[in-house]
């Protein structure tokens, strides 16, 4: 196999044992690119002469025998909503295809510094907005398995550079499963951490300069050791918060299979799951099962399911409408007052969260952080929560009316693509960690991701969990595409 598909853990190792130069390496990763990138569209902007240049002292570096980082020498690229100096900052919108980043966001200049070389940047969907991946500046990126299918969104180009072998690692975001289900439709690692652990400054929408609700950011790669390294990297908090508090993350556990306490969630009546993606993280669960692992698909932190999803849309969309301009907002608003409070479909929550008022938006905190005291009880009892990322594997490409008016195929029914948010917000709601981990492929021959929900500041719990199950039942596979 070609070693493009190796860790960035293991690439830096080559590099340090000096089996290859750092210049080399990131020609090779370029010449797959030039070879294979044409076609997937995953990588959108390119920074060659600063990675060369950064190549070529990370091998003198090398020669002399310095103190090397964690990823010294691995060239990866980010997602294209991150700054980075010199380069334009988009989030695929082309009024934005002007503004050219005049340094690097926080978490870049952390994983420079950690070593590792940044030689571009990946697409995304418009405003981060879908759970695939297009948009006017850069065009549409397709799922390296399937070109006819998405890679999912918003860190859909990350997720398939990735699993093509064009890069050594990524940085994603995250605030509806935009790390998680592109990592599980492309058959990769990727970590959405517990909120707040991350600093996200440079990666904002412009003029903007606190954080959104519910959103983080963190590392999509090829086994979980590197979704470790990069984490750590990346952890801790910038500017002002940094004089005062830090972020110490407890370790990854040291268990046995035998010690390790697993609830299993595979489909939720208010977001069904098509029964092929549900047989994969049943295997998981019954694999954990079979190594003695305590296993139960009746544990449940105490929270009705909907009630779950009617807060997390309505705190999501409150999150995101910032971003809307002042005519946006008041159409929204004219139509809010026509919502039934009784409603329970996605667009009627989509409006009223827009435009809700303060005292409505703190009653809806205040639910929410019920809901946080019940994941803490739960989590006294169990380590992890085993549940899908999305309710089917990667679907065609459909970029025809709104997100809410797609329809994706679940066990032979059509199901609005905006249902399956769900198993975003189920943790994500609750500021909760999660990592997505590849759990085989399913009969349609594509991808299938579980999702391992760990405890607040849980991250290495999660990540440990998903490096058990590299080791002993599944890890990542290249797309056949790709792998010669």
């Amino acid at each position: 196999m070609d070693f493009a598909f190796d860790s960035a853990v293991e690439l830096a190792a080559r590099i340090r044992r000096r089996k290859i130069r750092c210049i080399d390496l990131l020609e090779h990763y370029l010449d797959r690119v030039h070879r294979y990138n044409g076609d997937l569209n995953a990588i959108c902007v390119f920074d060659l002469a600063a990675a060369k240049k950064r190549a070529r002292a990370a091998d003198k570096a090398v020669a002399k025998g310095a103190a090397l980082g964690p990823l010294h020498g691995v060239p990866m690229t980010v997602k294209e909503s991150f700054d980075v100096a010199g380069l334009p900052t988009t989030w695929g919108r082309p009024d934005m295809k002007k503004n050219i980043a005049t340094s690097n966001a926080v978490a870049v200049d952390r994983l420079l510094a950690a070593g590792a070389n940044v030689f571009g940047k990946t697409n995304v969907p418009v405003m981060l907005a879908d759970w695939q991946t297009f948009n006017p500046v850069y065009g549409t990126t397709s799922n390296p398995w399937d070109h006819t299918r998405v890679p999912g969104g918003s860190s859909g180009g990350a997720a398939a550079a990735l699993a093509a072998g064009l890069t050594g690692l990524e940085i994603g975001s995250d605030i509806g499963a935009s790390i998680r289900d592109p990592a599980h439709y492309c058959g990769v690692y990727g970590h959405k951490p517990t909120y707040g652990v991350c600093a996200s400054d440079g990666h904002r929408l412009p003029p903007f300069d606190t954080a959104n609700d519910i959103g983080v950011i963190g590392p999509l790669a090829r086994s979980a050791k590197d979704l470790e390294v990069a984490l750590s990297a990346i952890v801790g908090t910038a500017g002002a918060d940094a004089a005062g508090w830090q972020v110490t993350l407890p370790p990854a556990p040291r268990r046995t299979w035998k010690q390790w306490r697993v609830a299993v969630l595979t489909t939720a009546p208010t977001a069904p799951v098509d029964r092929a993606v549900q047989a994969r993280i049943q295997a998981v669960a019954e694999f954990a099962a079979s190594r003695g692992a305590k296993v139960s698909d009746k544990a449940r932190p105490d929270i009705a399911l909907a009630e779950a999803h009617r807060v997390f849309i309505h705190l999501l969309r409150s999150a995101t409408s910032r971003s809307m301009t002042d005519e946006a907002f008041e159409h929204f608003a004219t139509r809010a007052k026509r919502v039934n409070p009784a409603a329970t479909d996605y667009v009627s929550w989509m409006l009223t969260g827009c435009t809700l008022s303060h005292r409505d938006w703190l009653l809806l905190d205040e639910a929410r952080h019920r809901m946080m005291n019940a994941w803490a009880d739960f989590f006294r009892e169990w380590d992890v929560l085993l549940c899908p990322a999305a309710a089917t594997t990667a679907f065609p490409h459909n970029q025809t009316g709104e997100r809410w008016e797609r329809m994706v195929m679940v066990n032979g029914k059509p199901q609005p693509s905006t249902t399956q948010m769900f198993w975003a917000g189920y943790s994500g709601l609750a500021h909760l960690p999660s990592t997505v981990a590849p759990a085989g492929l399913a009969r349609d021959g594509l991808p299938v991701g579980v999702q391992i929900v760990g405890p607040k500041f849980g991250d290495y719990t999660c990540i440990a969990f998903a490096a058990m199950l590299e080791r002993e039942f599944a890890c990542f596979t290249p797309p056949p595409t790709y792998a010669g």
